[in-house]
């Protein structure tokens, strides 16, 4: 894989799991990141890792549904750095165990809200700082639920397959100024968040059950995927929604 020297970039939903580890990845592989969660002190807790570990990165506060708020974060960091190479937006909101007839306007709205227009509004404002930089890539996280139905999460996947509609958008759209766009689609992933849900319960046994290789994915494995979609190893793959699942979606 090739290394990101010299390279910035941005990870939102970055203070725990999956973007967490990407965020560390990415400049354990020499690039500069800003990490965005709607937990400030999360985020500081990652940048406080990748400085340990000899790191650069800028903590910030985001909600990625307040357009303002996504907006002052890519200013932030081309001011701070000096531009943007790439972007990963992993910030996302649950939503599971209602059907559809039992969930309220309210909560489909907000689900939605969150992580399509806030996936929508991300890329709003990475897209012209990486064109200013003469491309780049972005990586949307989407989930499995992007691609086929998850029971009782209307609103997540209804979400998420608009992630990877819109990535493949984008990546049509933005090809000929030299900008990526992919998404990954990770399965049921041993996150600290999942881990929470599953306390005292067979779910992850489930989970493990069904899924070809026996075991979950964890977070250091779905960020491998985001963190090879960014880079010039890449450099041929746009407008993909890649799975990592273990083998679930064959």
């Amino acid at each position: 894989m090739s290394n990101f020297s010299g390279k910035i970039g941005l990870v939102t939903g970055a203070g725990s799991g999956i973007g967490r580890a990407t965020a560390i990845e990415l400049a354990r592989q020499g690039a500069t990141v800003t990490v965005t969660d709607i937990n400030e002190a999360t985020a500081v807790e990652t940048t406080e890792m990748i400085r340990k570990d000899g790191g650069e990165a800028l903590a910030l506060s985001v909600d990625i549904a307040d357009e303002d708020a996504v907006r002052t974060a890519v200013e932030r960091t081309v001011e701070t750095y000096g531009g943007l190479d790439f972007a990963v937006n992993n910030a996302s909101l649950d939503s599971h165990h209602r059907q559809l007839d039992q969930m309220s306007l309210e909560e489909f709205e907000r689900v939605t809200h969150v992580n399509l227009g806030g996936t929508f509004l991300c890329m709003k404002y990475e897209l012209p700082a990486l064109q200013s930089r003469g491309g780049g890539a972005i990586v949307n996280v989407a989930s499995n639920g992007g691609l086929y139905a998850i029971p009782t999460a209307p609103a997540y996947v209804a979400a998420k397959h608009g992630i990877v509609g819109l990535t493949k958008v984008a990546a049509v759209d933005y090809a000929p100024r030299n900008i990526r766009v992919n998404a990954v689609c990770p399965g049921p992933t041993r996150t600290p968040g999942f881990e929470r849900v599953a306390a005292g319960t067979d779910l992850i046994a489930m989970q493990e059950a069904i899924t070809p290789l026996g075991r979950m994915a964890t977070s250091e494995e779905a960020a491998a995927a985001a963190v090879w979609l960014c880079s010039d190893a890449a450099s041929y793959i746009t407008g993909i929604a890649l799975s990592v699942d273990g083998g679930r979606r064959a």
